[in-house]
């Protein structure tokens, strides 16, 4: 019988670097209070945010995208023409068609290689992140590029308290590549596809539409098995892990969860990312950005053993342990 030929596996995977981008407006809670019926205190007490960053309409997503991309693939020690592949984890294209992927991996200088967006939306990064490791231990790429981006802002309408207090623009970029032990390990994942209504945007004029207590209720007792999941699939104990990244969608989520961890043995010292106070709730770009600025500021260092998780519309969820570059 005729024998393929197929690509020679690697033993593990690894992040080899990081990049982000936020827009330079920076939208305050006195902002919005001067638009509508709102106040700081209201929204710090509901949401934990003070800032958040808006993207100008001449901004565009894939702007972003390039941005967070090339500053990963620097971080790495890479040039372009070490990448393989580039998945773009997005939810808020303005269009379907052409994808974000083949746009970034061209103007980033990435040439011919498979490029394709995914979509997960809050939980993009995470699957991607997989999707992406799966490639390198596979041999199918050698190094991937994995970006999440959103330009939230074109989806949201501006005078929706609801919405607008939350969402936000930005990008954060992760280069995935081999390694000889490995430093991404399974991912946790699934969907409630029961509960898509819970996040909507009904048609191609719509604004996001989010029932925010029923997305509360689910992530607040949800997600925090499905963290544990993830930690159980790379055979560590919650003791061991010292960075907990998750999607960054409500500060008063990501303690819920959080206290979740510790009652099941994490760490009382381990580090948590509140990166929302400052950047809102960005979708699939929350997760790579915060590491990036987690490690930028010190917090985090090289060789942490970190736990991601992503969930959102969908409602898609997804977590794995990485260890920090």
């Amino acid at each position: 019988m005729t024998q393929f030929r197929i690509p020679v596996p690697v033993a593990g995977t690894r992040i080899m670097g990081l990049g982000s981008y936020q827009p330079e407006n920076v939208v305050s809670n006195h902002d919005l209070a001067a638009r509508m019926d709102t106040s700081d205190e209201w929204i710090r007490e509901r949401v934990g945010i003070v800032n958040r960053r808006v993207a100008d309409k001449d901004e565009l997503l894939v702007d972003m995208a390039v941005t967070a991309g090339s500053k990963a693939i620097a971080d790495a020690g890479l040039t372009p023409s070490d990448i393989g592949a580039v998945i773009v984890a997005t939810c808020t294209m303005p269009t379907p068609i052409p994808n974000a992927a083949a746009q970034v991996a061209d103007r980033i200088g990435v040439k011919e290689a498979p490029a394709f967006d995914l979509n997960a939306a809050c939980a993009g990064f995470c699957y991607a992140l997989g999707v992406a490791s799966d490639m390198v231990r596979a041999g199918t790429a050698k190094h991937v590029l994995v970006i999440g981006a959103e330009k939230l802002s074109d989806w949201v309408d501006p005078d929706d308290r609801s919405t607008a207090i939350i969402f936000a623009d930005a990008a954060g970029a992760a280069v995935v590549g081999p390694s000889d032990e490995a430093h991404i390990g399974p991912v946790a994942w699934g969907s409630r596809g029961d509960l898509v209504e819970a996040i909507t945007i009904k048609d191609r004029v719509s604004f996001v539409h989010q029932e925010g207590q029923s997305v509360f209720r689910w992530a607040t007792t949800q997600i925090a098995p499905v963290a544990l999941r993830a930690v159980e699939l790379a055979g560590i104990e919650p003791s061991e892990v010292d960075v907990f990244v998750p999607h960054q969608a409500n500060l008063r989520i990501v303690e819920a969860v959080a206290k979740r961890l510790h009652a099941k043995g994490a760490r009382q010292d381990m580090v948590i990312a509140r990166d929302i106070v400052e950047s809102g709730n960005t979708s699939s770009a929350s997760i790579p950005m915060a590491l990036d600025h987690m490690r930028a500021a010190g917090e985090i260092s090289s060789g942490d053993v970190v736990l991601l998780v992503g969930f959102g519309a969908g409602l898609s969820y997804a977590g794995q342990v990485v260890r920090c570059p």
